[in-house]
């Protein structure tokens, strides 16, 4: 029977190991998200499936994908998770040394209200107090462009605060509403009894017509967050990136341990969540690194 990549340096790692080699692998720095947040726990799970294979990985706590981008840039990080509009800005603005590993999973942005609140639109956010995401985060980068295009007359009251926080802002009556970027449904919302989301999807062509193509048509699904009714808003996808400059057998055989443990991996519900293959190379502007690229044909010739 064929042995798969993954085995046979499994089994050399092994040997090597044996014979005191195997820590002359390169430590990979993976930075993730928050401590609980969907990147820290999808980065945990990566991580340890990495180390099966007797690679040393050290877990990054980072605020998320603009942080991660600019880590992986100053080489401070290998490799680690963005959000598709803040990778397509930092290679295609910034110019910043970064390719892709694969589209993981959809995004959801979510605008969060609490459930008896008058605000229906996000153009009812205007001069309000709103939490757009922490500083470093992809949801602060989505944030701000979505007030951009919802015709505010005047801009809100922004804070900068991550998701718990936020959740504790809402609570207290120090904003009235705030941004979130996850899955669905991203636990910590989903345990509040007394919040609604406010739909976004009206804004999806201007978006796409200010910023590219990354913004897509999405929809949180009934029953999510008690909503009786499908809430239309917006779709982002998640990335894992790395330094260009990774060596092109280090991505592929990180490619590879995305696929061969995915059921694991557990990344959120949505579309792609499992991983498939076919969504994983679209990646837009943002190039594959070469070594994901020929995983990519090795599975499809």
């Amino acid at each position: 029977m064929p042995v798969s990549r993954r085995s046979f340096l499994g089994l050399a790692l092994l040997a090597a190991g044996c014979s005191g080699g195997g820590a002359d692998l390169p430590e990979l720095r993976l930075a993730t998200g928050l401590a609980g947040g969907p990147y820290g726990a999808l980065g945990d799970r990566l991580a340890e499936e990495l180390r099966r294979d007797g690679r040393r990985v050290r877990v990054l706590r980072t605020a998320a994908s603009v942080e991660n981008l600019t880590m992986m840039t100053d080489g401070r990080a290998d490799v680690g998770f963005a959000l598709a509009d803040s990778a397509d800005d930092a290679v295609r603005v910034r110019r910043q040394p970064v390719s892709a590993l694969a589209r993981m999973y959809m995004n959801y942005v979510h605008l969060v209200v609490a459930k008896d609140s008058a605000i229906t639109g996000p153009g009812q956010l205007a001069g309000r107090a709103v939490s757009i995401g922490l500083d470093g985060s992809g949801t602060a980068v989505t944030a701000a462009r979505v007030l951009a295009v919802a015709g505010l007359e005047t801009p809100p009251r922004v804070s900068r605060l991550g998701l718990d926080p936020s959740i504790k802002a809402l609570r207290d009556g120090r904003v009235e509403a705030f941004f979130w970027s996850g899955g669905v449904p991203t636990p910590a919302l989903e345990a509040l009894p007394d919040i609604r989301l406010v739909p976004l999807e009206p804004l999806v062509p201007e978006l796409r017509r200010r910023y590219g193509p990354v913004y897509e048509h999405a929809s949180v699904p009934a029953g999510a967050y008690g909503a009786v009714r499908a809430v239309p808003t917006v779709g982002t996808p998640s990335y894992l990136m790395c330094r260009t400059s990774l060596p092109e057998d280090t991505a592929y055989t990180i490619t590879e341990t995305l696929f061969l443990a995915r059921d694991r991996l557990q990344a959120p519900s949505a579309p792609g969540g499992r991983l498939d293959k076919r969504y994983a190379i679209g990646t837009g502007v943002v190039s594959l690194h070469p070594g994901a690229a020929r995983y990519y044909r090795s599975v499809y010739g």
